[in-house]
């Protein structure tokens, strides 16, 4: 007698995670001062310098075109890989985040958020 397990499935997940994923980039280019504040790239009611500005909607163009590939890749193979590649940025965004931000507070939250997302979006492929 031989038991087989096989992997939960819930595409659906991955897919939730691509499309909030991309709400929040859209934001963030339109407004990069939505990731500026909490992570102290700039002060309360100090404007953003250009390059600051341009690095955040940087950030949140890679992070568009890895949420959209999440939310419409065809199941299988097509949504793991773009799932892996959302999961890679996370764990980008945890070490750079966490060791270059201005204030050891926002390092910390940055860490926290980077780790969780990823840490959501890697039980996203696994169930993908």
């Amino acid at each position: 007698m031989t038991l087989t397990t096989s992997t939960p499935k819930a595409p659906w997940l991955p897919r939730v995670l691509g499309a909030a994923t991309a709400a929040y980039s859209v934001a963030i280019i339109a407004k990069p001062e939505l990731f500026a504040r909490p992570t102290k790239l700039a002060k309360d009611g100090e404007s953003l310098s250009r390059g600051t500005a341009i690095g955040i909607r940087a950030l949140g163009g890679r992070d568009l075109a890895s949420g959209l590939a999440m939310a419409f890749a065809p199941e299988g193979q097509s949504l793991k890989t773009a799932t892996a590649v959302r999961v890679g940025s996370d764990v980008v965004d945890l070490v750079l985040l966490g060791t270059s931000l201005p204030d050891r507070e926002a390092r910390t939250k940055a860490i926290a958020v980077a780790g969780a997302w990823g840490a959501l979006c890697a039980l996203g492929w696994y169930l993908a």
